[in-house]
């Protein structure tokens, strides 16, 4: 019963191994436009413009569209429900960004939390899956560092600042796009077909 249980559960990991592999281009792109997102919610406390915060909400929805696409046809693979949730958050948050831009970030310190937790819960469980993938340790650390980040947001919740917000916002950002980009640049290069060897 347990060998049956384990084949079972290899088999969900080895669906979730080949949707990465097949939709690799897509975590490239959601890795590239996260770290776009860093890069302005890091920017955002400096300059304090509306428009950062409204360019930092349309990459939450792309990125998210993004992941959304990523996941068409991996109904079966395992975290699968607990990354759309990630998902919808993403554009939530990003929807809301260009709904207030001038308060944005004041106004969904909460709902930032909620999808610190959700997303580095759902990266560590979604490397832990498809390891022994390179670099899937890269994707622990940045889920375990979203979720460290939700804590730290937490506790600071009564005192919360603009500063602040963007900091961690864009670490989180920054960490995860690293370490997809990472995954999917590697795995992208290990499946291109080898070059043909000049004759002799």
């Amino acid at each position: 019963m347990s060998m049956s249980l384990e084949a079972a559960a290899e088999v969900l990991r080895e669906a979730m191994r080949e949707t990465v592999r097949r939709h690799s281009l897509w975590y490239l792109v959601q890795g590239g436009l996260m770290i776009v997102g860093g890069v302005l919610a890091l920017i955002f406390p400096i300059f304090a413009s509306d428009a950062v915060v409204a360019l930092l909400g349309w990459v939450l929805i792309a990125s998210g569209v993004v992941q959304g696409i990523s996941l068409i046809g991996a109904q079966s693979v395992p975290n699968f429900w607990l990354q759309m949730v990630s998902v919808g958050l993403s554009i939530i948050v990003g929807i809301l960004f260009l709904s207030d831009p001038g308060t944005g970030l004041t106004t969904v310190t909460f709902l930032l939390i909620v999808y610190f937790v959700v997303e580095g819960i759902s990266k560590v469980i979604f490397a832990l899956t498809i390891r022994p993938f390179p670099n899937w340790g890269w994707v622990v650390g940045s889920g375990a560092l979203s979720v460290v980040i939700a804590f730290v947001l937490y506790a600071s919740l009564t005192s919360v600042s603009l500063w602040l917000l963007g900091l961690l916002l864009g670490v989180q950002l920054i960490a995860e796009g690293v370490a997809l980009g990472y995954l999917a640049w590697d795995l992208r290069r290990a499946t291109q077909p080898a070059p043909p060897t000049a004759p002799v």
